[in-house]
Parts: C-alpha cells; structure tokens; sequence
C-alpha cells in the first residue's frame, strides 16, 4: 500500500465528516421501536443459521428465545446441544419428523405440523419470550399442512414487543407482504452439487 500524505488524509476525513452527518441524520430520524416479523428465505443456505444468530444476539442481552422447529426433529444438531447452556433462557421444540419425502405419511406430516404451530402460539403468548424462531414454517406453510391465513394473522396480531423470525424455502407471498423484513438467500454455489455430503458442524 502506498504512502498516505497529509493532503490525502485531510480529504479522507473532510469526505467522512459529510457521510457521518447524513448517516447520523438518517439514523435520528428512525423513532419506531417494535416486535419484527422477519422471513429468512430462498434458495441458498444459511436461513436458520441467521436466525440463530439472532438469537445468540438476543440472549446476550439476557433476553429469552423460543424455538419450534416445523420439519427438522428427527435427528441430532449442533446448534440445539450448543444452545442448551443457555439453560431456561432458551425454550426449545423440535417437532418435526423429517422432511415428507422421508416420512411419507400425510396425515403424520401435517399432525406434527399443527402441533409445532399449537406450541409457537403458546410461546407467542408467552411474556418471557424476546425472540421466536419459527425454524422451517414456511415448508410447513408450502404443503398446506397449516392455514396460511390463520398463521399470517396470528404472526400480525402477535404482541407489540415480540420479534419472530421464520425460515425455509418458497416463503407465501401473504407471509412476505406482512413481513417487516425479508432476507432472500440465494445460491451462487453449493458444495452439495460437487457430491459433499452434510457435514457435523457445518449442515447439522
């Protein structure tokens, strides 16, 4: 890197000063404080991976999460033994039996799925809870195992204070539009495609 001279230095803080004041001007001028209704979607990996980085976030604050988990439950991961230090801070629920192609029972599939949105509403019911991570409800959403119109007006009527983030593919246009943020995930390049396998640490 070449030397930076006097002259160089003082347009560099002269340029900075000017994007501090639009941006600290920007910033004044956002007063709202509210519960998000947050979908993590799209094609590419790392949907529940955010989300759980929200909740990390959130717990270093000393706040509770919820977790319901839609479609994964049948088999071990990292991120539930990992969060179980956080002892009570952390309610978690892993209903799900496995993807449909793997179940191949309908009327088990959408049985596990009202009973994992039966405890998110009870945990959105619930004052304790800071952040709820509705992991894979839009899968859930995507086969018809719920209402989706019961789910988006709960998900609206939810309390003021309370943030819910919900992941998966194939997010419904009905949950995008209520959505107060949405993250698309996209897929440029997958490991999967050159025959690696899920992997402890990194898939589950």
């Amino acid at each position: 890197m070449k030397p930076i001279d006097d002259e160089e230095a003082a347009r560099h803080k002269a340029k900075m000063a000017k994007r501090k004041a639009v941006q600290d001007a920007e910033v004044a001028g956002k007063t709202i404080e509210k519960g998000l209704l947050i979908v993590n979607t799209g094609p590419g990996k790392g949907k529940t991976t955010a989300a759980f980085g929200l909740a990390l976030r959130m717990l270093g604050y000393g706040r509770r999460v919820g977790v319901v988990q839609f479609v994964k439950g049948a088999w071990h991961t990292g991120e539930r033994a990992a969060f179980a230090v956080f002892g009570d801070k952390v309610v978690w629920h892993s209903m799900g039996e496995g993807f449909t192609w793997e179940t191949q029972d309908l009327k088990r599939d959408v049985a596990a799925a009202q009973a994992a949105w039966a405890k998110a509403l009870e945990l959105m019911a619930d004052p304790s809870i800071s952040l709820l991570v509705l992991d894979e409800l839009n899968i859930a959403l995507r086969y018809d195992y719920l209402d989706l119109e019961a789910v988006v007006a709960a998900l609206k009527g939810r309390r003021e204070d309370l943030h819910v983030v919900v992941t998966g593919r194939n997010a419904k246009p009905a949950l995008v539009e209520a959505a107060d943020l949405v993250t698309e995930m996209g897929a440029t390049k997958h490991h999967f495609a050159a025959g690696v396998k899920a992997q402890q640490g990194i898939e589950f």
